[in-house]
């Protein structure tokens, strides 16, 4: 799962987090390393107070954390080389994610097709429309 469809799932407001919300009920959601960064940066920002950082780490523990090794570098190294033969930009920290699910053969639920569409091997899950 991506960093936004994360944050939509945990918000009050379940507009997005609604449409999201079959893509993991009755499944293992697993993070990547980078997004449960991305998350912790996000929350520091919006200088979240000890109680919703504290309901970050509960929700974090209920998943599992894609961490980084070898395989995922490879992966990682790879991706980014065929991206940038290309001439598209990804941003690292996307290339990151995209690299873990590819590294564990997972589908990736995001909501920025932009970011990942056309990945050569990525399996995008989104409800946002081309």
């Amino acid at each position: 799962m991506d960093t936004d469809v994360f944050s939509y799932l945990m918000k009050p407001d379940l507009t997005w987090g609604e449409l999201y919300r079959p893509y993991v009920l009755g499944k293992t959601v697993a993070v990547s390393f980078i997004t449960v960064g991305e998350l912790l940066f996000g929350a520091r920002k919006r200088k979240w107070g000890a109680r919703k950082i504290s309901d970050l780490h509960t929700r974090l523990r209920s998943t599992v954390i894609l961490p980084y090794d070898l395989a995922l570098c490879e992966a990682y190294g790879n991706l980014k080389a065929v991206v940038y033969g290309s001439g598209r930009v990804i941003a690292d920290n996307d290339l990151w994610i995209a690299a873990c699910a590819l590294r564990h053969s997972l589908p990736l639920v995001s909501n920025n097709r932009a970011h990942f569409d056309g990945i050569p091997g990525l399996v995008l899950r989104t409800e946002q429309r081309p």
